[in-house]
């Protein structure tokens, strides 16, 4: 029988590598600028077109590679950083598998330019599908370019899989300010077809933290810092009232590598427990700094998920850390102990300043106008008899009597009020009689029927009429638009900047009418005319939010998650008050829908209550 095991060939193994390596455009970006940071660069340009389908070329001033480096680069499994198996435990760079570039170049077109300060001249290759299809001399300057261009062009079906522009471009965003985040020493450009979202200038991380997510988060930082033996923490968490319903805006660097950690995060909201909801998200970006041999980086093949040799000694630290921090910022009530708690005893011995209390509280009393409420007890007298108050000898003591009470004002009842109070009682029953709508905790609504009672949620019943009425309109591009009076400008962190841009057809089909207003800046001009708002600016932040809570948690497409934002913020919440004519309205429109049983979170909008079923309440 013949032999049927043999080697796979370089070009498919490198396949196979750049299958747990590059699973997307971000995953490139990624490896290519951790070896820029790996290279001792000050400065990383990153240009992205067609959301890194098309390219994808990071520029460093490092300090490059010779022509053999250059070459060794593109073999599997080739590094400057491991030369023996300790080696792996005591990593504190980024690129040490080697298998990045060579994984790349087996599915891309990839052109490095490279060069070294003390050379003259640079080498250019040109490497597709992992064969170098060009080498020679290039003159450039120092440091290292890498274009990736038409990733994934030899696997056809992997290109198949990635997903729309936004989605991809979104993942760009993240990989790149993770980096950013970890050196904020280090000056960081991205360019996106053309428009440049960043330009991070050096200094120090929260300067980097205002740069990357916006303005807004200039007063909301709180510092966090904790020296131990066995881990170190330095960084910012975001104050209580600025935690966010998505998840997306939490950092943890362990020696300046990002890490996913579900245990340290569970750590940082245990610290926040009481201060927020339990479905909100703090923020917060945390460094880590511990011994390497206490951690394993290689598990897994993105190196995003680590493991530490004491987990529950890290969470300790990073829960105290945290909760030291937000109550040394005053920003968690906390007792005043600088209160001697002896203090109504020591009163208490000292007869000499008991006595001084007694006098002083005597003077107090003696000279306060309320001495003289005394004669207000006389006042029950005025009105005996029920005698007329046009009678001029008792209005004049009504007068003097007010005069000597002073400030003290009294309230006396009146048959004429309670006969109101009874007629509107009798009133409010006989129309509930009728079958008139009311409020239960105005939180449900109660409506009557012909064979028995409907019961409704009126914020889920809400949502769901919102919900429909506004995927009409996104489908037929039908949004009506009430102008503001004061059009509210509005900055946004880079990332939402562009998804805003990406969405403004949609926007615009709701009501919207958003324009673009300087750097990372719009202005929001008009809003759709059926929603009812105070506050423009908090509408348009609260439905991103909303928006980018929705993607993190369903696979949506952008119309229907615009339609569940939307209908969340501006719905009736509960606790608000609605008049008859509100209560019948929202029962009316929400039988209108094509689906009036459920709300947008599958919980039911109404029960019914049969005769039959209220029946058995009471009669066994």
């Amino acid at each position: 029988m013949s032999d049927i095991i043999q080697l796979l060939p370089d070009a498919i193994a490198n396949q196979i590598a750049a299958g747990e390596v590059v699973q997307r455009p971000s995953s490139a970006l990624k490896e290519m600028m951790e070896n820029s940071v790996d290279a001792g660069a000050t400065e990383v340009q990153v240009m992205i077109k067609e959301a890194g389908k098309m390219l994808i070329q990071v520029i460093d001033n490092g300090k490059g590679m010779s022509l053999t480096d250059a070459r060794m680069s593109f073999e599997r499994h080739a590094t400057s950083k491991i030369r023996k198996s300790e080696d792996l435990f005591a990593i504190k760079t980024f690129g040490f598998r080697g298998e990045a570039l060579a994984s790349i170049a087996a599915v891309a077109q990839v052109e490095m330019k490279t060069k070294q300060s003390e050379e003259e001249l640079g080498t250019l290759l040109f490497v597709e599908g992992s064969e170098v299809k060009k080498q020679e001399p290039v003159v450039c300057p120092d440091g290292t370019s890498i274009a990736v261009k038409n990733l994934f062009y030899n696997v056809p079906a992997r290109r198949n899989f990635l997903k729309s522009n936004p989605v991809e471009m979104k993942h760009i965003v993240e990989e790149f300010q993770r980096v950013a985040l970890s050196y904020p020493e280090i000056k960081f450009s991205l360019m996106q077809n053309d428009m440049e979202l960043f330009r991070l200038n050096p200094g120090k991380l929260s300067q980097r933290i205002v740069g990357i997510f916006g303005k807004n988060y200039q007063g909301k930082l709180v510092a966090c810092q904790e020296d131990t033996p066995h881990v170190k923490i330095k960084g910012y968490v975001g104050k209580p009232e600025n935690a966010k319903k998505s998840r997306g805006e939490q950092y943890f660097f362990v020696n300046n590598r990002y890490i996913k950690s579900n245990y340290l995060h569970h750590a940082v909201s245990n610290a926040y427990e009481g201060l927020i909801a339990s479905d909100q998200h703090p923020f917060y970006v945390l460094f880590l700094e511990i011994d390497p041999s206490h951690i394993d980086i290689n598990v897994h093949p993105t190196k995003t998920e680590i493991k530490f040799d004491d987990e529950r000694t890290i969470y300790s630290v990073v829960r105290s850390g945290v909760k030291q921090a937000l109550g040394a910022h005053n920003v968690v009530p906390t007792l005043d102990f600088s209160m001697d708690v002896n203090f109504s005893e020591n009163w208490k011995n000292d007869e000499q300043k008991s006595d001084d209390v007694k006098r002083e509280n005597n003077y107090k009393t003696f000279t306060s106008p309320l001495y003289k409420q005394k004669d207000s007890t006389e006042w029950e007298r005025l009105f005996e008899g029920h005698s007329s108050s046009s009678d001029p000898i008792k209005t004049e003591a009504l007068r003097q009597g007010k005069e000597e009470v002073g400030t003290e004002l009294l309230t006396f009842s009146s048959k004429a009020n309670e006969e109101v109070e009874k007629k509107e009682s009798l009133l409010s029953s006989e129309e509930a009689g009728k079958g008139a709508t009311f409020q239960v905790e105005m939180t449900y609504i109660v409506a009557q029927m012909s064979s028995g009672v409907l019961l409704l949620d009126q914020q889920a019943s809400h949502e769901r009429i919102l919900y429909e009425r506004f995927l009409k309109q996104l489908n037929n591009a039908g949004g009506a638009s009430q102008q503001c009076l004061f059009p509210q400008s509005i900055s946004l962190s880079p990332a939402d900047f562009a998804l805003v841009m990406d969405l403004q057809e949609e926007l615009s089909d709701l009501g919207f009418v958003v324009e673009e207003f300087g750097q990372h800046t719009v202005l929001v001009k008009g809003v759709p005319a059926d929603v009812s708002i105070n506050n423009e600016k908090a509408l348009f932040e609260g439905l991103l939010e909303q928006f980018n809570h929705f993607k993190s948690e369903l696979s949506l497409e952008n119309k229907e998650n615009l339609a569940r934002s939307l209908a969340k913020k501006s719905s009736i919440k509960k606790g608000a008050k609605l008049n008859a004519q509100e209560m019948e309205t929202l029962v009316g429109q929400l039988f209108a829908c094509q689906n009036p049983n459920y709300g947008l979170s599958g919980n039911k909008t109404f029960e019914k209550l049969d005769l039959n079923r209220i029946r058995s309440f009471f009669e066994k």
